[in-house]
């Protein structure tokens, strides 16, 4: 009985029609990708009603190289604003390189607190750096500098120069 029971059900995510992507939204997307490709900087998105950040909410967040979040501006008004965290990643990587390779601390560029987290999560692991925030307010900035002990240094540096 309960076998029979189980077949005659379906699955409740057939019953929804499927969500088409809207022209203006694709449209959207892309050029928000385009803009993207190469930047440390979000792009924003504003004017776009629920449905319209839904979609672009789920688009991002299905990809490791975007972030998104939304920002509440006004009582009706929204900020959509679609971070490139692969970028920010690489970035991180590069300077933790050149930071371990010269011995010196290495500035990054002023960068709003999400990206800042961004950045400290991917050194996190990295034993041979150590990252803090410095400045205040829009010059509020990530520093990352090596630290200058043992032999994890000296492997890292073996490591930097072989590749």
């Amino acid at each position: 009985m309960e076998r029979r029971e189980r077949r005659g059900r379906r699955d409740h995510r057939e019953d929804r029609p499927r969500e088409e992507v809207s022209e203006k939204i694709l449209q959207l997307i892309k050029q928000a990708e385009d803009d993207l490709v190469d930047s440390l900087a979000p792009v924003s998105l504003l004017n776009l009603d629920t449905n319209e950040r839904r979609q672009v909410h789920r688009h991002f967040d299905r990809r490791l190289e975007y972030a998104t979040k939304t920002y509440k501006l006004a009582e009706n008004e929204f900020d959509l604003r679609v971070y490139p965290v692969g970028n920010l990643r690489r970035l991180a990587e590069k300077s933790a390189a050149e930071a371990i390779q010269t011995g010196k601390k290495v500035a990054l560029p002023p960068m709003s607190s999400y990206e800042r987290f961004v950045i400290h999560e991917a050194l996190k692991t990295n034993e041979s750096v150590k990252s803090a925030s410095h400045g205040e307010g829009a010059e509020r900035h990530v520093e990352v500098e090596p630290e200058l002990y043992g032999r994890s240094l000296k492997k890292m540096i073996k490591k930097i120069k072989l590749i």
